[in-house]
């Protein structure tokens, strides 16, 4: 085909909205009616577990957390639970918490970032179990996670305060020896095995569970008791999978995605959004949508640098691999044994040039019937990008706004996209 690109239209996506105004005063309206205040004396420690996500309103939450401790008499204090992120460092995962707005000045309590744990018990082939040391101290641990479906597990439970209590607060030396496991079994064996070991020896006294909408919005927060986290997140994870984002059309020859990062899905990119959760390069049989190319143009600041998942993509600009800082994407992935997530696909330094060289590898004849969708990134997808040949289908469909007439993708005097996500 000739070196024409199709026109674009943008469309809206019509999801569930639902949300919580104030995450903040809904926190302490659910710390309030937990049996916390029942458990904790005054001065004893509670360490409150924060994750890597880029969990919306996250500072909000966990202030609130930390003001409630307080008004409880305890002496709350913050741990990172993130595995191997942040570069597997003490001074890296705390860089990382600073990021979302969490530091000791903005909540009122100390950070603990520090990569040792304690080893708390074993499997029944003999690994360990671990926990981090600050949080196996303390009188008290709160558990602060997002509950949704993961970019790599399936099963009852994938991304949520169990995943967080087993890989998040096991550290680097407990999130390597976990993944080496679950290439041998399942991660819900693993669960089996290892989660009440960590909630009969460890102080887990309260899990508070976070379910976003597909706007990337608040829309649930809830205490749960720690007897009560395993059964209750599997019906969270469920609540979650419908309200999940998605893509407005179920096939293209083209994803453009404007950003990956660690803030936006612990792959960079959601394999769910963009079909590959069983392969880094084309979806399952029964896996949509079914995305034949991805190009990636860049990474967000809140992942300094960690850019796995960039190997999902066939394409990025070179800018990105500039940006990337290896060692510590080479960490994550490794200890995630997801290493070909590390690995730097073809790049160009425009997006003039990635985008021809795309629409000759579509084997489509002409642009007019190029299936390409241009997106902020997985997390943000109620406006879309589309090109002109989904046009017909838009018209259609009641769940989509078609919010102007289709025209050619602007370029700026370097030949890269003028920004459609501002």
């Amino acid at each position: 085909m000739n070196e024409t690109l199709p026109s674009f239209f943008r469309i809206r996506q019509h999801f569930a909205s639902d949300s919580i105004a104030d995450a903040g005063a809904e926190t302490a309206v659910q710390i309030d009616r937990s049996s916390l205040r029942r458990r904790v004396s005054p001065g004893q420690n509670v360490a409150i577990a924060v994750g890597s996500r880029g969990i919306a309103r996250l500072a909000e939450v966990v202030a609130a957390v930390a003001a409630k401790v307080r008004d409880y008499g305890g002496v709350p204090f913050i741990v990172p639970a993130m595995g191997s992120h942040g570069g597997a460092t003490g001074p890296g995962q705390a860089a990382v918490l600073a990021e979302y707005g969490i530091t000791a000045d903005t909540m009122g309590c100390e950070i603990r970032s520090e990569m040792d744990v304690d080893q708390i018990g074993t499997t029944n082939d003999g690994g360990g179990v671990y926990f981090d040391r600050q949080a196996m101290a303390a009188d008290h641990v709160i558990v602060v996670n997002r509950v949704k479906p993961h970019t790599h597990i399936s099963g009852p439970h994938e991304s949520g305060l169990v995943k967080m209590m087993l890989i998040g607060l096991g550290k680097h030396r407990g999130a390597a020896a976990y993944h080496q496991a679950m290439t041998r079994r399942s991660f819900e064996s693993l669960v089996a095995e290892t989660i009440p070991q960590i909630l009969t020896r460890c102080p887990v006294s309260l899990g508070l569970a976070i379910v976003e909408n597909a706007y990337d919005q608040v829309a649930v927060i809830e205490s749960i008791e720690p007897d009560e986290i395993l059964d209750r997140e599997t019906e969270l994870l469920e609540l979650a999978r419908g309200r999940m984002p998605r893509l407005p059309f179920t096939s293209a020859d083209l994803l453009v995605i404007d950003r990956i990062g660690k803030n936006i899905s612990g792959s960079g990119l959601d394999t769910n959004v963009v079909g590959r959760k069983s392969n880094d390069k084309c979806a399952g049989e029964h896996e949509l949508p079914k995305i034949a190319q991805i190009y990636v143009r860049g990474l967000t600041e809140q992942s300094a640098g960690n850019a796995a998942g960039i190997g999902i993509a066939e394409y990025c600009r070179s800018s990105l691999v500039r940006e990337m800082d290896v060692d510590k994407t080479r960490v994550n992935c490794l200890t995630a044994l997801h290493i070909t997530a590390a690995a730097i696909p073809a790049h160009w330094e425009t997006d003039q040039e990635v985008l021809r060289i795309a629409a000759g590898q579509s084997g489509r004849e002409t642009a007019g019937e190029l299936r390409w969708m241009w997106i902020a990134d997985t997390l943000h997808v109620g406006e879309v990008m589309c090109s002109e040949a989904y046009l017909g289908e838009a018209s259609s469909r009641t769940d989509l706004s078609i919010m102007g007439p289709a025209t050619p993708p602007q370029f700026d005097t370097a030949g890269q996209l003028i920004e459609a996500f501002p």
